[in-house]
């Protein structure tokens, strides 16, 4: 690396001016990426590193920093503003993020650019609202990729906004996904100056696959960005380490900790999924109680989980179940939001690994722009992430995940899919470490996802079961599944459980291994020659 981590901590007033200097000086520092990707691959090996990401216009800005020497932390700060240029409904620069860090020593950190509640913000007086301006809290997202640039990153901030600049100002090719999801929110775009002016055509018609998308403004564009608290637990030997609130780490390892009070080779291949998601259901009703250190000590104990774990049922159908507890369904509702957020994992040749995960809430977020910005903003008040508090810091499901053993990284992921990621990034580790998946088998393989309809016991005895069409449940297993006494919701929407996009190391070639979702439209890209140190 160019300079010690522990040297590097420029103030973030520094990074923000640097984002000025990026905007005279792009012009000489890269030549434009391609508008179109050529030979997209969702899976690559490379001992040289590694980026995936949800759009492979993001992976090539990535790669291209690591092709010119920087680090992970270079790419994914590469990544995380050129994605939020060419996937919009999924992320932008008015969102919010959570950062989960690995030096080449092996230590931790996070960094939380979550979108804020404004002081001032009145949640008994405030309007409710799905989308708008009442519905914009404090940006983060930006901050939280400065932030990590400042701290961990080693080429200069002009260097690696340049792709996403490019992307800005000479535009780049919608993929039929993003066009149709621009498309659906075409209605609400069109109530806002800027929404019509940056995102629809002139004639109020949205822009379609294959049209040039340009966005002049949003080239030309306080709040801090804070360390965020890492959490910590063991799955059969393997170590996992995620994020506390506003994130979701907590809750993850929680569930991790119930499904290994069971032993998979005792159950079937569908009481074992049941287990997984059961666990996730009991671990969600710890949410509000996080906060604190000692609040995510106790969530994420083995002792807490084994209390847990006796109300997961395993094989054998308990006649007449369990009944809800006051106030689950409520409890709960946070966990069937999905659709929306991006992914994006790196990895260098020195062992620095970044997970980020970034958003704008439901898809194209609050469909407002700023005219003379040209960026979405984050969906944050007006109820859809509940009630929430002046100053507040929005919880959200974000799960950025890393995994290790005896100390040497294993894998580094997180997904995209609302209440979805945790079931997602959780049963992906359980498939590589209990099944011996390959990460890229773990992470196309079914899922299930803990239900909170109006019967049954949320979390115990209603489960939401992928039957996407080839990859998913059979019918034949989705019987098993009711046979089990689990009331069965199957889905068939695309990316509708998660999209995860993971690094893993495979110790003994050397190399790193990335790996996007199959079910969505991301690349994984290893850089073209070693990278500088």
């Amino acid at each position: 690396m160019s300079s010690s981590l522990a040297t590097r901590k420029e103030p973030i007033r520094q990074a923000v001016t640097a984002v000025g200097i990026a905007l005279g000086a792009v012009g000489a520092l890269l030549a434009p990426l391609p508008l179109a990707a050529q030979g997209v691959r969702q899976v690559a090996r490379s001992p040289h590193g590694m980026v995936v990401t949800a759009q492979p216009l993001a992976t090539q800005a990535g790669r291209r920093m690591l092709e010119l020497g920087g680090n992970a932390a270079d790419a994914a700060v590469a990544a995380g503003f050129a994605i939020a240029v060419v996937e919009p409904s999924m992320s932008s620069i008015g969102g919010r993020n959570q950062i989960l860090i690995r030096t080449p020593l092996g230590e931790v950190y996070g960094i939380d650019g979550t979108t804020q509640v404004p002081p001032d913000y009145d949640p008994d007086t405030a309007p409710r609202a799905s989308h708008g301006y009442a519905t914009i809290g404090v940006p983060g997202a930006a901050a939280g990729l400065l932030r990590l640039h400042a701290e961990y990153g080693s080429l200069p901030l002009p260097q690696v906004m340049a792709p996403a600049i490019d992307y800005a100002e000479n535009g780049f090719r919608l993929t039929t996904a993003e066009a149709g999801r621009q498309a659906g929110a075409v209605q609400q775009l069109g109530e806002s100056e800027g929404g019509r002016t940056y995102f629809l055509r002139a004639d109020g018609r949205p822009y379609q696959a294959g049209d040039r998308l340009v966005q002049a403004d949003l080239a030309e564009t306080a709040y801090e960005a804070l360390p965020a608290r890492v959490v910590r637990g063991t799955y059969r030997g393997y170590e996992v380490v995620g994020l506390d609130v506003p994130a979701s780490g907590a809750l993850a390892i929680q569930a991790l900790h119930i499904a290994e009070r069971f032993d998979p080779s005792d159950l079937g291949r569908e009481a074992w999924a049941a287990v997984l998601g059961q666990a996730v259901g009991l671990a969600a009703l710890d949410r509000s109680a996080l906060g604190t250190d000692s609040a995510a000590v106790r969530v994420t104990s083995k002792e807490w989980a084994a209390l847990k774990a006796r109300r997961v049922r395993a094989g054998a159908p308990v006649p007449g179940g369990e009944t809800r507890a006051p106030g689950m369904k409520e409890r709960l509702d946070w966990l069937a939001r999905d659709g929306h957020t991006t992914h994006l994992s790196t990895a260098d040749a020195e062992g620095m690994m970044v997970a980020l995960t970034q958003t704008v809430g439901p898809d194209m977020g609050a469909r407002v722009a700023t005219s003379g910005l040209g960026f979405l903003y984050a969906v944050t008040l007006g109820g859809y992430l509940g009630r929430v508090e002046p100053g507040e810091r929005v919880r959200s499901s974000i799960t950025p995940l890393y995994v290790a053993l005896d100390g040497r990284p294993v894998m580094i992921l997180g997904a995209a899919g609302g209440g979805r990621i945790i079931s997602a990034v959780v049963q992906a580790v359980s498939r590589v470490v209990d099944d011996g998946m390959r990460l890229a088998a773990a992470i196309a393989a079914p899922r299930v996802h803990p239900s909170s309809s109006a019967s049954g016991s949320a979390g115990v005895s209603d489960l939401t079961i992928e039957a996407a069409p080839g990859d998913g449940w059979s019918d034949a297993e989705l019987r098993v599944f009711q046979e089990l006494g689990f009331e069965v919701e199957p889905s068939r929407r695309r990316g509708s459980f998660g999209r995860i996009h993971a690094i893993g190391f495979d110790a003994v070639a050397g190399t790193w291994i990335g790996v996007a979702d199959p079910d969505w439209e991301g690349s994984a890209e290893g850089p073209r020659r070693s990278t500088g140190s």
